[in-house]
């Protein structure tokens, strides 16, 4: 069996071709420009620290997948959360940390990719000296939601030593 490269698969696609040869029916591809999209100040509600969101797409039924970029500066972080449909994190810059409840605070760098499951308590934010940037990609449920946020990551928890770092 042939596998494609996610660059071979985009020109098919590009060229009205599926992976596996049949021609696209879709609607028309969509282009949503740099610039188009406003940068938004993360909410103290769900943040410790400053936190900046920057949206690449949201789901549009029947897709249900959403991403952004999230931009930690030194000591920020997201409060615990779960993902009802789990969660995909592609850091890109910078070095931050991840922690699932009960676990080891982790260390993560440029390039790391991190998939929580659906459920599992956690949360990500840069380190203390460092920011960090990572692309969180999720999908809705049917009801909608992404996200269910829970209580604040304290500083003792942010704070504690991690694994082998």
């Amino acid at each position: 069996m042939i596998r494609f490269t996610s660059v071979a698969a985009s020109l098919l696609l590009f060229a009205g071709m599926s992976v596996h040869g049949e021609t696209a029916t879709s609607a028309q591809m969509k282009l949503s420009q740099t610039g188009s999209r406003a940068t938004i100040a993360e909410p103290a509600d769900h943040f410790t620290g400053r936190a900046y969101i920057d949206p690449l797409f949201s789901p549009v039924a029947p897709q249900r997948t959403g991403a952004a970029y999230v931009t930690f500066v030194p000591g920020a972080r997201s409060d615990w959360h779960t993902h009802p449909l789990g969660q995909t994190l592609v850091i890109t810059s910078g070095t931050g940390w991840v922690q699932e409840w009960g676990g080891e605070r982790k260390t993560v760098h440029a390039g790391d990719v991190v998939q929580c499951p659906p459920g599992v308590k956690h949360w990500h934010g840069a380190t203390d000296k460092t920011t960090m940037v990572h692309m969180a990609i999720q999908e809705s449920n049917d009801k909608g939601e992404n996200v269910n946020w829970l209580e604040k990551v304290s500083d003792k928890q942010y704070l504690q030593a991690g694994e082998h770092e």
